[in-house]
């Protein structure tokens, strides 16, 4: 009952906040407003199909490889859950490693993306779904998780293209569910309560991270 109520409410603020949205694009005449604003507020309006075709990706740019079905489930985010948090992990393996990984119903678990050395984007999961990433259920269903290639004791495993491609991932996915960009909502998996992973690590610079979120969030909005 709560939980309805919760949505019912969340469902008013959208409508409120798209009805004044509208107003001002009207007032304005500024089409880039309407069409940044409307595609980040149709995605959260309850009741909504979200679009599910065959190897579509949430974020541009990225490849699409599925995961097992085994390693997560179908949802309707944010719909059913709402999502008010990136956690971030290290694979402590190799990028294909992470795959096959995450290809095998055995593992039970997966991240929604992969993001290589290189810079590449790989996503496994829909954002619309919940990924066994977190060992946390309340977790895993208001998350997205992102996993980066490396191991959490070798620091040269971080480059400079893994942390500015994941930067533009994390702020794409806080901008399309307005996630405030900070570590309350951006986390490591060793913060999740209950988890026996140490990732990211002692080497993952989070005051780096965040700077570059921002950036590319501030980027996002221009």
């Amino acid at each position: 009952m709560g939980a309805r109520r919760a949505s019912e409410d969340t469902g008013r603020r959208i409508g409120r906040r798209a009805l004044i949205v509208g107003g001002a694009v009207a007032a304005t005449g500024t089409a880039v407003l309407a069409r940044d604003e409307l595609a980040r507020l149709w995605w959260r309006v309850p009741g909504i199909e979200k679009p599910r075709e065959q190897g579509a990706v949430d974020f541009a740019g990225a490849r699409w490889v599925s995961a097992s079905d085994a390693n997560w489930r179908r949802a309707d985010r944010p719909d059913d859950f709402g999502i008010d948090m990136v956690i971030v992990h290290v694979t402590q393996g190799s990028f294909d490693s992470a795959v096959r990984a995450f290809q095998d119903p055995g593992h039970k678990a997966a991240t929604h993306y992969i993001v290589g050395q290189d810079g590449r984007v790989t996503q496994m999961i829909r954002e619309l779904d919940v990924a066994y990433h977190a060992g946390n259920r309340d977790y895993n269903e208001r998350s997205v998780g992102i996993e980066h290639e490396g191991f959490v004791d070798r620091p040269q495993d971080l480059t400079d293209e893994m942390y500015e491609a994941s930067a533009r991932l994390t702020a794409r996915i806080c901008a399309r569910y307005d996630i405030p960009v900070d570590r309350e909502h951006i986390i490591g998996h060793v913060e999740v309560p209950g988890t026996d992973h140490t990732d990211p690590g002692p080497h993952w610079d989070w005051d780096r991270y965040l700077k570059l979120v921002r950036r590319a969030r501030t980027t996002l909005r221009a």
